[in-house]
């Protein structure tokens, strides 16, 4: 893309092109030397029609259908929700030919390292943390209570705020002196809460115990403290089980206080506070060492999209995942219903045919779940996704899908299932930032790659999360919540180029020499995806 470009042609089957600036009526803009007119205003990140078009018929982007006019669109018109609405041809299990990748050169990386945290198992993560969290929503209190009875005795407080508050009180109280950090490999003390746990299915609470137990057993966490209050769905004996299953051989501290069994809450909580000081001596033990970048596992994910994200963001993602999977890494592709449109090539790429057909058959059920409720997939793109030029599903959807790069498909998962081989998986999640990032995690995901146009401050409790701008307005603007600016690619700039800064950027982060916008800010979401009704 050059600097002074107006527009954009993503792929030569296109039947639209991209607004790189706002156009205005009567303004003639050039394509491969070919002048189109403006017959209606276009906004910056929107499209418009490279020909007359008829009701009804079809309009491609990124070279596959994603919508179908509902009226008449002239040369030059723009393409909004009025004119276009969401198409996605129906996917069937085609007969099995090979996919050719041609891997990137990953010579520069060969012999790259990143600082990681190896467990006794021989597994890797990227931080070392000790997490603490409850069985149940009546829990979260005793949950927070602790957390803050340990961050700021042990110097991992964020203390901005309340040090601002402090100056508009101006009531002349000392500054609090920093705290020197007595668990220096320790790299914090985090914390989930959640909704969940009682009240439900027994279908959701185990789902929620099933990944408690990935979050316990991920290698990023060196021990657990549990607050279960006795009486839930969610039993400590279902939380075992899950544990037990996650891993039959898990070895980390894990203390568990029921409440319903305690004369009192306060001796409870000072005997969780003893007890997890004590095992913090143990989390403490644990180095970084180098480690090879095939022990990188990247989750992508992009969440408050707009039209530039597929053109800049997602592809230097994928970029980086398929240097990682050349590499001998794993990386996870989730949001199923933001691969609405994109279905065939996916499943051109599996590398098994079960996992073609379990592609297919996970769609077809989060569809057919979406249309008992009265909704479609089709309703994913949010207002703000569509003020900034992603109409349809579709749409928004060959541009996501981007993330996951070119690299073969090595399995096909369902939420929080376990990562298993090195390669590029699907992972079945909702298109929720946070519902997604949660399964990404507890997957095994020890790191996690989110582009956003619009920008969120999106986060996890253990794991980094890089969040990577499609353009640097944003960039600029919420400098506070955003690590990497792939605006540059509009004004010329490689995507391998930016790709490899960005890799750069995800190495110094494994290795803990530079922390997320998201961990500056504390922001550690979690929610995990509640598949049944509350009883």
């Amino acid at each position: 893309m050059s600097a002074h470009q107006d527009v954009l042609c993503i792929h030569p089957d296109d039947d639209m092109l991209v607004a790189l600036n706002d156009l205005a009526v009567g303004a003639v803009v050039y394509c491969d030397q070919e002048p189109y007119r403006i017959s209606s205003p276009v906004q910056r990140k929107h499209k418009f029609a490279r020909r007359d078009f008829a009701a009804g018929e079809l309009l491609k982007l990124y070279g596959v259908p994603v919508g179908r006019a509902t009226q008449p669109i002239r040369e030059g018109e723009a393409i909004t929700s009025d004119n276009l609405t969401h198409y996605a041809a129906e996917v069937v299990e085609v007969a099995a030919k090979t996919y050719r990748w041609t891997p990137p050169d990953v010579s520069r990386w060969q012999n790259a390292t990143f600082k990681g945290v190896v467990r006794s198992d021989g597994r890797v993560g990227t931080a070392n943390y000790w997490l603490i969290f409850p069985l149940v929503f009546c829990e979260n209190r005793n949950v927070e209570r602790l957390r803050n009875a340990l961050e700021g005795p042990l110097g991992y407080a964020n203390e901005d705020l309340a040090a601002f508050a402090r100056s508009l009180l101006n009531d002349g109280a000392a500054v609090p002196k920093a705290v020197r950090r007595p668990f220096e490999n320790l790299d914090g003390i985090r914390m989930i809460t959640h909704a969940g746990g009682c009240g439900g299915t027994r279908a959701d609470a185990r789902a929620l115990c099933k990944i408690l137990a990935a979050y316990a057993d991920h290698p990023n966490v060196a021990g657990v403290t549990v607050f279960s209050l006795g009486c839930q769905n969610a039993q400590i004996s279902m939380f075992e089980d899950a544990l037990k299953a996650q891993n039959s051989s898990f070895y980390k501290p894990c203390l568990i206080y029921e409440q319903q069994r305690w004369d009192g809450e306060k001796a409870m909580m000072q005997a969780a506070l003893q007890a997890t000081l004590k095992a913090l001596n143990q989390a403490n033990q644990v180095t970084r060492q180098p480690v090879p970048l095939s022990n990188l596992k990247i989750g992508v994910k992009c969440g408050g999209s707009d039209g530039f994200s597929g053109l800049t963001a997602n592809p230097t993602i994928g970029q980086v995942s398929d240097i990682v999977v050349a590499l001998g890494g794993a990386s996870l592709l989730a949001e199923f219903p933001e691969l609405c449109g994109v279905e065939a090539n996916l499943i051109e790429r599996c590398v098994h045919d079960s996992d073609k057909q379990r592609f297919l058959n996970l769609m077809r059920d989060f569809e057919a779940k979406a249309e008992a409720v009265g909704a479609h997939l089709a309703d994913n793109p949010s207002p703000g996704n569509i003020r900034d030029g992603l109409i349809t599903d579709a749409m928004k959807s060959a541009g996501a899908a981007k993330k996951g790069g070119t690299s073969p498909i090595v399995s096909v998962l369902d939420y929080g299932e376990p990562v298993r081989d090195a390669g590029l998986s699907l992972l079945c999640t909702p298109g929720n930032d946070v519902e997604s990032v949660t399964a990404i995690v507890a997957s095994g995901a020890n790191m996690v790659l989110f582009s956003t146009g619009l920008g969120t401050p999106t986060g996890n409790p253990i794991v980094p999360v890089l969040k990577i701008a499609s353009n640097s307005a944003v960039a600029r603007r919420l400098s506070d919540i955003i690590d990497f600016d792939c605006g540059p690619a509009l004004e010329g700039k490689s995507i391998n180029e930016l790709a490899n800064e960005l890799l750069d950027v995800v190495i110094d982060t494994a290795s803990g020499d530079y922390r997320t916008k998201a961990a500056q800010l504390q922001q550690y979401d979690f929610m995990f995806w509640k598949r049944d009704i509350s009883l």
